[in-house]
């Protein structure tokens, strides 16, 4: 069930109700019913493979927390191997066989591997690593395993975030679904705020910038220069409202029924490093990478060499983990590389900025490396949009196609582009980023989200904001009903 559409749009104050109706006791029955259904609704046959990792890691969870010594560790291991082998089976075997195909076939043998038609489970890497941390996290001996079958069932199917995170970890959530949550109007219409400003972002301009780069990027043969630059641009905004759309409804739904789900987005195009991006961005995935690979391999206290080779590794495996496909590695291969060159030129990055005068201006310092690492990071989303490594290197060598020569041929070039939009939506898009950038900087200085600081002040300011965002819905907003983006992973 999509968050931008009718039926969660009646699933969602009809379960809200009911669970504020119902007893403590009964209500973790009510969320889990209510999980299993909004799960179903994409396609019924995939709660079974949930069913399967659950009941596994369920087991496990009880053996690790009750065996001693070398027992607790394998326990541990069939656990991961379980998840892991769920995901390598539905997600990457139809990559892996059609490599292998291409190599045996240049080797001039027959295809070792036969073909399957299998579908990936919508969200299957989210609920996954979720369930990963739990069994984990017990290993450590930072959780104790639950009892209760339902409540882990339902730690692991939470609706508002089961689909694409963010990806908890089982001290912050578990306990929750213990505790009683009494109906409590300031949080009830704090989580709607937050719900509100996430349809505004996937609705009014993450899903109006998806027509523009569809039609580019999918087609990327037919467009040059600006065309592609524009559409290059547009998907670096598209996936930021459309992933922190869904991060947004997904906490704000959760928050009206009591539940703090952990942080997912925070202002990361404001960041001034790649470093400080991957500390703002999908910030739940990026520490459970972090926690669960990043520090086992060793972290930064090895040897220089060996702590570049870590950095590298995590973020290929974090381009695995978004897709199949040779164009998620070098995404990966690329933030990877990226940030090994920044503390290899650490030092001459410093020299060079105390050579051209820019440490002695701060802001300017700061404005430049928020820049540069924008662009640094929208680079890399080529690769993680095109299709294939070859519509990655068309677009890229395509995309000063006519800026050197006149600049007003650029602009002629777009003008005369078929986008997939009219100026007026263009100039919608434009206008809902602007938007989203005013409540960025409004932030800036606070150390409260925007939607606090609306609730705090007069009724005569705070009102005509909510009914201004409720009116860019229904007048700009695209209701066609268009998946998240990260529901593919």
């Amino acid at each position: 069930m999509l968050f931008n559409s009718l039926e969660f749009l009646l699933f969602f104050p009809l379960v809200t109700a009911l669970y504020f109706l119902l007893p403590h006791r009964a209500r973790w029955a009510l969320l889990l019913g209510a999980s299993c259904i909004f799960y179903m609704a994409f396609k019924p046959i995939y709660i079974l493979i949930l069913l399967f990792t659950i009941l596994i890691d369920y087991a496990a969870g009880i053996l690790i927390e009750d065996a001693l010594g070398v027992r607790r560790q394998f326990y541990l291991s069939l656990s991961i191997v379980a998840n892991v082998g769920v995901l390598a089976v539905f997600k990457y075997y139809h990559f892996v066989n059609a490599n292998l195909a291409l190599l045996c076939q240049s080797l001039g043998l027959p295809d070792p591997l036969p073909a399957l038609n299998i579908i990936l489970p919508i969200g299957l890497s989210f609920h996954t690593f979720q369930a990963m941390a739990y069994t984990i996290e017990i290993y450590r001996k930072n959780q104790r395993a639950e009892r209760h079958f339902g409540l882990y069932a339902l730690y692991v199917m939470f609706y508002p975030q089961l689909v694409a995170g963010p990806i908890e970890r089982p001290q912050n959530l578990i306990h929750q679904f213990h505790e009683r949550h009494n109906f409590c109007y300031p949080e009830v219409l704090d989580g709607l705020r937050q719900m509100l400003w996430g349809f505004f972002k996937k609705i009014v301009i993450a899903d109006r910038l998806a027509v523009l780069v569809n039609q580019v990027y999918n087609h990327p043969a037919q467009y040059k220069g600006a065309a592609l630059l524009l559409a290059t641009y547009a998907f670096a905004f598209q996936i930021y409202c459309d992933f922190s759309g869904y991060s947004d409804i997904a906490l704000g739904a959760a928050q009206v029924m009591g539940f703090r789900l952990m942080k997912n987005f925070d202002r990361p195009y404001h960041a001034q490093s790649i470093s400080e991006f991957w500390s703002r961005w999908h910030i739940s995935l990026s520490s459970w990478f972090r926690d669960y690979l990043y520090i086992p391999l060793g972290g930064n206290r090895v040897s220089r060499g060996r702590w570049y080779t870590n950095l590298l590794i995590v973020f290929l495996v974090s381009g695995l983990w978004h897709g199949a496909n040779w164009t998620f590695l070098v995404w990966g291969a690329l933030h990877g590389s990226y940030l090994v060159f920044a503390l290899w030129s650490a030092r001459g990055q410093e020299r060079a900025a105390q050579w051209l005068g820019i440490a002695r201006h701060p802001r300017l310092r700061t404005a430049l490396n928020v820049l540069i690492t924008f662009h640094l990071v929208t680079f890399a989303w080529i690769f993680f949009r095109a299709n294939s490594l070859s519509d990655a290197r068309y677009i890229i060598t395509n995309l000063p196609s006519g800026l050197l020569t006149s600049g007003r041929s650029y602009a002629a070039d777009l003008a005369n582009c078929d986008l997939g939009l009219s100026r007026l939506e263009l100039l919608v898009a434009l206008l809902g980023l602007l938007v989203l950038e005013a409540v960025h900087l409004a932030q800036l200085n606070s150390a409260k989200p925007i939607r606090q600081l609306i609730a705090a002040a007069p009724f005569w300011v705070r009102w005509p904001i909510y009914y201004g965002i409720v009116a860019a819905l229904f007048l700009f907003g695209k209701f066609d009903s268009q998946e998240f983006i990260y529901f593919q992973f």
